[in-house]
């Protein structure tokens, strides 16, 4: 015997409730952001990416410094200076 796919009713303001093994299938919890395409075969939901994609000359060197610029090791130092502060206010 052939199992019928999930069914869902669309509600009169255009809402509808994707079937709960779906939704825990593909770990979307209340709030989930998705991405609606329209497609030869109907509509395709996927989750939306956290953040926007943006290419990196968007972003390179937008925090300007003075002085020279930073050795490796001084970052690396820098940021476990910063870990061990937060780590002592726990």
């Amino acid at each position: 015997m052939l199992s019928e796919p999930p069914t869902t009713v669309l509600s009169t303001k255009g809402q509808l409730i994707l079937p709960k093994p779906i939704r825990d299938r593909l770990g979307w919890d209340a709030g989930t952001r998705l991405v609606v395409e329209n497609t030869a075969d109907g509509v395709s939901l996927r989750a939306a990416p956290a953040f926007t994609r943006i290419e990196i000359g968007q972003v390179f060197a937008c925090l300007k410094t003075t002085g020279p610029a930073r050795s490796i090791a001084e970052m690396e130092a820098g940021i476990e200076a910063e870990m061990a502060r937060l780590h002592a206010r726990d």
